[in-house]
């Protein structure tokens, strides 16, 4: 197992994350995000939990990272890998609990991590109290009126109110047995059965989570990822969709009759006031991150004025084509419309629901997916705003494509009987050191296996050998991120575009920064003829290789420490 003691502090580690700054932390902050089962299992259970995340802090802090995102670890009946929450306000002994939950945050803000956690409003578990309640309930009852029952349809009631269909596929109705043993009502579920879609128009639900909200920030954490951020309230009739076939064509894909109602929206302002509520009280900034999946950078910025979300993610640089065109213009929409707002946008190529980089980039034959992956990483931390990393990105994981269908865990295999988007290959256990399973991730001498098999190729990508490979992923995002903390023109700040080539972006981070990405396969003339700052590849003066970003410095911009003062004169091609 990787071994470092929590109570190690690696060289130049910081104290608690600091208040009262000028601009709040979160703006152009680079999160790690935790896969708690999949991090570091320190039990020998074969499943990661909190202590592991206390054991891998320093190795975030060495990476150089400003924080960490937790996945769910409240307590849980696992159908959803805990996105199915049955009290959100306890950690499932799985995981751990809430003294190595507050062990946690204490050893992440001496390090000068903030802790984001994850919430999940628009939806619980079926083993939560309330649901159980509901159902011995029976029709009419108040705890019925905390979700979304309604009678069925057609000759006794048994066909679906409407038909609307589940993201994760089936209808998005279930038919419960009364408590008298007679075919009763129907539940609204937008994911899975076992996932009962709350009703956010009855107050005792908001309520609830407002305290939930101040239960975690009274115990130190730092701010919130929003679970379906746009979901939370359905349209009060639950009227027939019109196209009932497109939640299942497309994971993303967003009924506008469930998604993105117009009260949604004063969720976000009672969230944020609590939050600006505790920066008063001690002057650290809150953040409120949100899982807004809409269909325009303008449908999200409405979800990210002053005083609703401080943040969310923004999906389509993650969705967009190795095109510099299509790069472009999601960039600059995102730039438009979002940072417009006030905000800042938060940039995302990976997480623990979408295919991973090197391997989504690498098409049928997979030749250029490393090298573009690499690329894009550079081309996102080059960018004005936040970002996040998920984990093992730092490693260059590729999917793991062909796990064996008794192994997969994941609800939309379950339900559709397809691996199309089934999520489990981004999910599967952190592989750290040695050269076979666990590969570091389970405690010394388990002979319980990771709760995802591991592939053997696992061994070209631990930590241990990333960290003795100055070539490798983890040393192109240390050396990223050591430059926007030292840069000052990289993080929040201006963006211009230079004219460039067609399969070639270039831009400027205000006086002293240039950035290109050569998104075609042949090598271009570079818009400098110094050798760049850092780049995701060989570059040799005057030239950008295929598939390569770089950093330059112009302008004699002086950088100190493990990187060298350049000055960099334009190329007349240019």
């Amino acid at each position: 197992m990787f071994t470092i003691s929590p109570a190690e502090e690696p060289p130049g580690s910081a104290t608690a994350p600091p208040g009262g700054r000028d601009r709040p932390w979160w703006r152009d902050a680079v999160l790690y995000q935790v896969y708690v089962r999949s991090f570091l299992d320190s039990t020998g259970d074969g499943v990661g939990d909190l202590a592991g995340v206390r054991v891998g802090l320093p190795y975030l802090r060495k990476l150089g990272v400003d924080g960490i995102w937790l996945s769910p670890f409240y307590p849980s009946p696992q159908h959803d890998h805990g996105y199915d929450v049955a009290d959100y306000q306890d950690v499932d002994p799985v995981f751990g609990d809430l003294q190595e939950f507050d062990g946690l945050v204490a050893d992440a803000h001496r390090l000068g991590l903030r802790t984001v956690i994850d919430i999940v409003p628009n939806h619980c578990s079926a083993a939560h109290p309330w649901f159980t309640a509901a159902l011995t309930g029976g029709p009419g009852s108040p705890e019925r009126a905390m979700f979304h029952f309604a009678d069925g349809r057609g000759p006794g009631g048994d066909e679906p109110p409407n038909n609307w269909r589940a993201m994760f596929g089936g209808p998005a109705w279930s038919r419960v047995t009364e408590p008298d043993g007679s075919p009763g009502q129907w539940y609204l579920h937008l994911f899975t059965p076992e996932q009962p879609d709350l009703n956010w128009r009855d107050p005792r639900v908001p309520r609830h989570f407002e305290q939930v909200l101040r239960f975690w920030l009274d115990r130190g954490v730092d701010g919130f990822r929003i679970d379906v951020a746009a979901g939370l309230f359905k349209h009060p009739a639950l009227p027939d969709s019109t196209d009932p076939e497109a939640d299942e064509r497309s994971r993303d894909s967003v009924n506008p009759l469930a998604w993105n109602q117009p009260e949604v929206h004063g969720v976000w302002r009672r969230w944020r006031a609590i939050c600006e509520e505790y920066t008063a009280r001690d002057g650290r900034d809150r953040l409120l991150v949100g899982e807004v999946s809409v269909p325009t950078a303008a449908d999200q910025s409405r979800y990210v004025r002053a005083d609703e979300l401080h943040q969310a993610f923004f999906f389509h640089l993650l969705s967009a084509p190795w095109n510099a065109g299509a790069f472009r213009k999601t960039i600059g929409e995102a730039l438009r419309d979002i940072a417009g707002t006030g905000s800042t946008v938060t940039w995302v190529l990976n997480n623990h629901d979408q295919v991973r980089t090197v391997t989504r980039y690498g098409g049928e034959t997979g030749v250029f997916g490393a090298t573009r992956a690499r690329a894009a990483a550079l081309l996102m931390l080059a960018l004005p705003g936040a970002a996040y990393v998920y984990q093992g990105e730092e490693l260059g994981l590729p999917e793991v494509v062909d796990l064996p269908d008794e192994a997969l865990t994941d609800p939309i295999f379950r339900r559709t009987g397809s691996r199309r988007y089934v999520r489990d290959g981004c999910r599967v256990p952190m592989p750290w050191s040695g050269h076979a399973s666990p590969f570091g991730f389970t405690a010394q001498g388990s002979t319980a296996q990771p709760w995802l098999p591991q592939p053997a190729w696992f061994a070209e990508h631990t930590t241990d050998r990333a960290l003795q490979d100055t070539g490798s992923f983890w040393h192109l995002y240390r050396d990223a991120l050591m430059l926007r903390d030292k840069l000052p023109q990289l993080g929040e700040g201006s963006l211009t575009w230079i004219d460039s080539p067609p399969d070639v972006l270039v831009f400027a981070r205000g006086d002293g920064l240039l950035c290109a990405v050569n998104f075609g396969e042949d090598p271009v003339p570079a818009p400098l003829l110094t050798l760049p700052l850092l780049s995701s590849g060989p570059v040799q003066p005057g030239l950008l290789p295929g598939n390569t970003a770089a950093w330059w410095a112009t302008d004699c911009t002086t950088v100190t420490g493990n990187t060298t003062t350049a000055t960099a004169t334009p190329t007349p091609s240019a």
